[in-house]
C-alpha cells in the first residue's frame, strides 16, 4: 500500500486484505445525523398518525371514497351528464375533508418545537383553506364546461343517472354523519351563512314549527354540507324526470350550473374565514371582549400604560397575542405579570407579556455644568454692545429701517456711538444690595446728567442707550463673554 504524508490532501487510500486499494469519495461525518428524504419523513409521520385507532376509521372511509369516486366518474362518462359530474365533485371534496381530519389528529399528537413555537395548529387551517379553494375551482370548471354545452347540447343517457345520484348521496351523508371532522365543524359554525342557508332558513323554521323534533337538525341553521348534498340530489332527480318525460337535455346543463353555484356559495364563506385566520387577523366577535380586558388591565395597581397589543387567531378556537405593559418603578414585576396573565388568559391561550418599568429622568436647567463664577462676577465691568451686521443691508433695531452700507449709520441705533453720550461705567460701590450676586450698578442723578445721560428733546435725533452688567437672559443663564441687547 502506498504511503502518504499526513499533510497531503486528497481522499484517503484504503486497501483490502485480498484486493488492490480503492478510494472513498466524499467526506465522512462521524457525529452527523442522517438526512431523511421527503418520502422517509412522510412515512414517519404517517406511522405516527396510524398509531391512533381513530385514524383507521378515517383511512377506511378514504379507501371507500376512492372506489366510489372511480365508479361515479365512469358513470359520468357513460351518461354524458354534466350535472352528475358536478355532483361527483362533492364526493372528491369529501375525500379532502377526510385528509383534513387526519391532519387534525396529527396536530393533536405533535408537540411544540423550536421551529414551530406555536405548535402545528395552522396546518389544519391551511388544509381547510386548500380544500374549500379546490372545491371552488371545480365549480368554476363546471361553469366553464356548462357554458360550452349551452351552445351545443349533447344527448344525455339516463340509464345510470339516477343510480349514480343515490350512490353519491348515500356515501356523502354517511361520511358526514359518521366521521366527526373537527376543523370543518368549527368553520361551518364560525363562518358566515351562505346564500343557500339563508334561503332555507325560513323553510326550516316553518318545518320545525310543525315537527319540533327536527329543531336540532335544522336550527339555528342547517349544516351546509348536508344541505348541499340534499339540494344537489334533488336537482339531479328533477333532471332525470324532465329528460325521461320530454327529452329536455338542456335541463342537465342547467342543473350542473345550479350545483356549481351552490358549491361555490357554500365554500366561499369558509375560504374567507380560514384565509383571515392565516392572515393573523383578530376575530370581529372578540374585539369588544379584548378591549374590555385591556381596560381592566390598565386599571391594575402599578400599571401605567398598556401598548403595542396584538392579538390574532392561531388556529380554530385558539388565540395568541403579545402586549407591552409599562409599570411604576416601585411596582412588583412578578405580581403585575401574574395579574395581567390571569385577566387575558380567559381569551388568549398563547400570551406573551413584556413588563418594563417606567424610565424617567428629571429635567435639567442646562446642558452643561454651571459656570463656577456664576454668582461671583467682577465688581467693575463695562459693557460694549456688539454690532449687528448683515451681508446685504443693516436694519435699525429701533426703527427697523434698512440703511445702505455706504451711508453713515443712523444715530438712533445701538451699534453707533452717540454724539453727546459716553459709555457708562458701573462700580461696585453703587451696587444694589439685593440679587443673587448680580450687581446692578447705577450712578447718581447728578453724575448721570453730568455725563450727558438725560431725556432728549422732542424731535431730536439723540439716542438713549443704557448698559446692564450681568443680567440673566430670560430663556437661559448668563455665561462670561455673553452680552445681551435690550431695546428701550
Amino acid at each position: 500500500m502506498r504511503s502518504r504524508s499526513p499533510c497531503q490532501r486528497g481522499p484517503p487510500l484504503v486497501s483490502g486484505s485480498s484486493g488492490p486499494g480503492f478510494l472513498i469519495m466524499g467526506t465522512i461525518h462521524l457525529f452527523r445525523k442522517t438526512q431523511r428524504s421527503l418520502l422517509g419523513k412522510f412515512t414517519q409521520e404517517f406511522r405516527l398518525v396510524t398509531s391512533d385507532r381513530r385514524s383507521w376509521k378515517i383511512l377506511l372511509f378514504g379507501a371507500v371514497n376512492v372506489v366510489c369516486t372511480g365508479f361515479l366518474l365512469t358513470w359520468c362518462s357513460s351518461t354524458n351528464s354534466m350535472a352528475l359530474t358536478a355532483y361527483t365533485y362533492l364526493t372528491i371534496f369529501d375525500f379532502f375533508s377526510l385528509i383534513t381530519c387526519l391532519i387534525s389528529y396529527w396536530v393533536m399528537m405533535k408537540k411544540q418545537s423550536p421551529t414551530y413555537s406555536f405548535g402545528f395548529e395552522r396546518f389544519e387551517v391551511l388544509a381547510v383553506f386548500a380544500s374549500t379553494v379546490l372545491a371552488q375551482l371545480g365549480a368554476l370548471f363546471i361553469l366553464k364546461e356548462s357554458a360550452e354545452r349551452f351552445l351545443e347540447q349533447p344527448e344525455i343517457h339516463t340509464g345510470r343517472l339516477l343510480v349514480g345520484t343515490f350512490v353519491a348521496l348515500f356515501f356523502n351523508l354517511f361520511t358526514m354523519l359518521s366521521v366527526r371532522n373537527k376543523p370543518f365543524a368549527y368553520v361551518s359554525d364560525a363562518a358566515s351563512t351562505s346564500w343557500l342557508q339563508e334561503h332555507v332558513a325560513d323553510l326550516s323554521r316553518s318545518l320545525c314549527g310543525i315537527i319540533p323534533g327536527l329543531s336540532s337538525v335544522f336550527l339555528p341553521r342547517m349544516n351546509p354540507f348536508i344541505l348541499i348534498d340534499i339540494a344537489g340530489a334533488l336537482a339531479l332527480c328533477i333532471t332525470y324526470m324532465l329528460i325521461e318525460i320530454n327529452n329536455y337535455f338542456a335541463v342537465d346543463t342547467a342543473s350542473a350550473v345550479a350545483i356549481a353555484l351552490m358549491t361555490f356559495g357554500t365554500m366561499y364563506p369558509m375560504s374567507v374565514y380560514s384565509g383571515k385566520v392565516l392572515l393573523q387577523t383578530t376575530p370581529p366577535h372578540v374585539i369588544g371582549q379584548l378591549d374590555k380586558l385591556l381596560r381592566e388591565v390598565s386599571t391594575l395597581d402599578g400599571v401605567l400604560e398598556v401598548r403595542n397589543e396584538h392579538f390574532w387567531t392561531l388556529g380554530f378556537g385558539t388565540m395568541a397575542g403579545s402586549v407591552h405593559v409599562r409599570i411604576r418603578r416601585d411596582a412588583n414585576e412578578q405580581l403585575v405579570l401574574a395579574h395581567v396573565t390571569n385577566r387575558l388568559n380567559t381569551l388568549v391561550s398563547s400570551l406573551t407579556v413584556q413588563i418594563f418599568k417606567d424610565d424617567w429622568t428629571r429635567p435639567v436647567l442646562s446642558s452643561g455644568p454651571m459656570p463656577p463664577n456664576m454668582l461671583n462676577i467682577s465688581d467693575h465691568h463695562v459693557i460694549q454692545m456688539p454690532s449687528l451686521k448683515s451681508p446685504v443691508d443693516e436694519l435699525s433695531p429701533l426703527t427697523s429701517t434698512p440703511s445702505k452700507p455706504s451711508s453713515p449709520p443712523p444715530e438712533f441705533a445701538f451699534n453707533t456711538p452717540g454724539k453727546n453720550i459716553n459709555p457708562v461705567n458701573f462700580s461696585s460701590a453703587q451696587a444694589r444690595p439685593y440679587g443673587l450676586g448680580l450687581h446692578y450698578g447705577s450712578a447718581p442723578y447728578g453724575a448721570t446728567f453730568s455725563q450727558g445721560l438725560g431725556v432728549p428733546d422732542v424731535g431730536s435725533a439723540q439716542g438713549l442707550r443704557t448698559g446692564f452688567t450681568n443680567v440673566a437672559n430670560r430663556y437661559g443663564t448668563y455665561t462670561p463673554g455673553q452680552f445681551t441687547q435690550f431695546k428701550q
